[in-house]
């Protein structure tokens, strides 16, 4: 059986079979170190009994006063641990943690408009599209013929401080922002 548990400094010398899925955003050290000290609490990993890496989420609190909101800057699960689950219960955890200590209106993330597979994955978790935000990943598209395939969804899934469900829009795949919008 597999264990839930905090993302560690250490972790850093043994995701590699995670993270080199064509999926998987990447970082340089100094970031996932600083996710660590500033967000501890929205940061884990799957392990398994072998001690191996299953997968993982970074996550961080943001917003103003009383506008907190969780926020996903990675989620990932190794390709040979994936349609286990693991993915739905570290999202649970994030949204637990977001929802009952930093007091947060929603969970948001930002996920490339050509994963489908992930896209339908967030729906099904009760996540949905707020804004589609044009050239969030750069601008790769324009030298290849245009193509928008770097824009991002920015999905959300409001959490218990949301009755109103403020943080959902309907028509979310219809608004268009552009990355430099995005704060």
């Amino acid at each position: 059986m597999s264990v839930l548990r905090p993302f560690k400094a250490t972790d850093l010398f043994k995701f590699n079979n995670i993270n080199l899925d064509v999926w998987t955003e990447t970082y340089g050290l100094s970031f996932y170190l600083s996710y660590l000290s500033r967000w501890p609490d929205l940061c884990c990993v799957q392990e398994a009994p072998s001690g191996r890496m299953m997968g993982y989420v970074l996550g961080k609190a943001e917003g103003v006063s009383n506008e907190w909101h969780g926020h996903v800057t990675a989620l990932t699960v190794a390709p040979e641990y994936r349609r286990l689950s693991l993915a739905r219960n570290m999202m649970s955890r994030l949204e637990l943690v977001s929802d009952d200590l930093y007091k947060g209106f929603f969970v948001d993330l930002y996920v490339r408009c050509a994963n489908y597979v992930a896209i339908n994955m967030y729906e099904s978790f009760g996540y949905s599209v707020y804004r589609r935000v044009r050239e969030y990943y750069g601008n790769l598209g324009v030298g290849k013929g245009g193509r928008d395939e770097e824009d991002a969804f920015d999905m959300r899934k409001p959490l218990s401080r949301d009755p109103q469900r403020r943080s959902v829009r309907l028509n979310g795949r219809d608004m268009i922002v552009s990355a430099h919008d995005v704060s």
